[in-house]
């Protein structure tokens, strides 16, 4: 027998926790952009389960539970309202090699560098994404698809903070230094930082072109989150069916039956309802259903129920899973932050857009 999900009501002590840890995170976020409310959501929700260990009392767990799985896919949701396809079409078949390019190279590091640094699982998966196309709602949108571990979040996190914060104040002097144009910086800018807010701060610190170009790639990068999202589920369900397959080696009529189980997945766990919904969400802004005027309010809507979630995994951590880890998940995060910087650079001198 399965136990019973937990009643609305006894989700409520936790929840309350978690909203007012979030509601304090968020304006430190918009305060100090290139830190974001999602990063101090997670830092003050680990310190609160620290200073005060009877927040983490068993009274708690359902509300936290609650907001780090479905406040995190409804934050998917929301935040695809941020993006129009038409401003896709816009930036325009120049730039879209560099982003894929910049896209494979990432995921392509986190698969190898992974394996010689020895960061595997949930971590690897995760800083490749997050380096790969947008940070912590990245991070999010893939945690919420294969149900990572809270280390894991935690260290992919701290990784893309580190090397967001290094992007803001390095990329500025060093597209003077190398002379670049304001497309050809929004574009780097574009592709080689991580998190959105980065991205604008260094593109408007840059010029006012520069950031609009920047804003525009980073805009139709996050849109790849899409299939990535898609291939992680279908691994998990693949890798989840592969356990429970019989011992010996499959052979014969035995072969048979697993390889059909293994590819008669069912569509619900392909392709997640949060997903369906972001999917929605950014075809209703295409069609102009979502008013500019909701803007505002739709990405603060978006930053805070991210926050929420990241809050709950917070308190739920213990600082013991951060410390087995040590430095090889942020070296991992250097390596693919230092990949895809050069890579964006080389394949803009390639296409002729530098």
């Amino acid at each position: 027998m399965t136990a019973e999900p937990p009643h609305f009501i006894e989700r409520v002590p936790g929840l309350l926790v978690v909203l007012a840890l979030a509601a304090a995170a968020v304006p430190l976020g918009r305060l100090v952009p290139v830190i974001g409310g999602p990063v101090f959501g997670i830092v003050l929700g680990v310190l609160a389960g620290v200073l005060v260990p009877a927040l983490r009392g068993s009274w708690s767990r359902p509300g936290y539970e609650f907001a780090s799985k479905t406040l995190l896919q409804l934050s998917i949701v929301v935040l695809g309202t941020g993006l129009s396809l038409q401003q896709v079409v816009r930036v325009g078949g120049d730039s879209l090699p560099v982003m894929l390019g910049t896209l494979a190279v990432a995921l392509g590091g986190a698969w190898l560098f992974g394996r010689l640094l020895g960061v595997r699982g949930d971590t690897q998966t995760l800083i490749g994404v997050g380096t790969a196309i947008c940070g912590a709602s990245a991070i999010a949108a893939a945690t919420a698809a294969i149900g990572a571990k809270r280390s894991s979040v935690a260290y992919a996190l701290a990784t893309i903070f580190t090397f967001n914060v290094v992007a803001v104040l390095a990329f500025p002097p060093l597209g003077h230094l190398l002379g670049l144009g304001p497309e050809a910086f929004g574009l780097w800018a574009g592709t080689a930082i991580n998190d959105s807010s980065s991205v604008v701060a260094a593109g408007y610190t840059y010029s006012q072109e520069a950031g609009d170009q920047a804003l525009v790639v980073k805009l139709t990068r996050s849109l790849m989150l899409v299939p990535i999202v898609i291939g992680l589920v279908i691994l998990k369900s693949r890798r989840s069916q592969g356990d429970h397959s019989p011992s010996f080696h499959p052979s014969g009529e035995a072969a048979r039956v697993k390889r059909g189980r293994m590819t008669r997945l069912p569509w619900r766990r392909m392709v997640p309802f949060f997903l369906i919904g972001f999917l929605v969400a950014a075809a209703l802004r295409s069609v102009g259903l979502v008013p500019q005027a909701w803007q505002e309010g739709l990405s603060l809507a978006g930053t805070y129920l991210i926050t929420c979630a990241l809050v709950a995994i917070g308190l739920s951590m213990r600082p013991g899973e951060l410390r087995k880890a040590g430095w090889r998940p942020l070296a991992l995060g250097a390596l693919l932050w230092v990949s895809v910087a050069l890579s964006s650079l080389g394949l803009q001198l390639l296409t002729g857009t530098l």
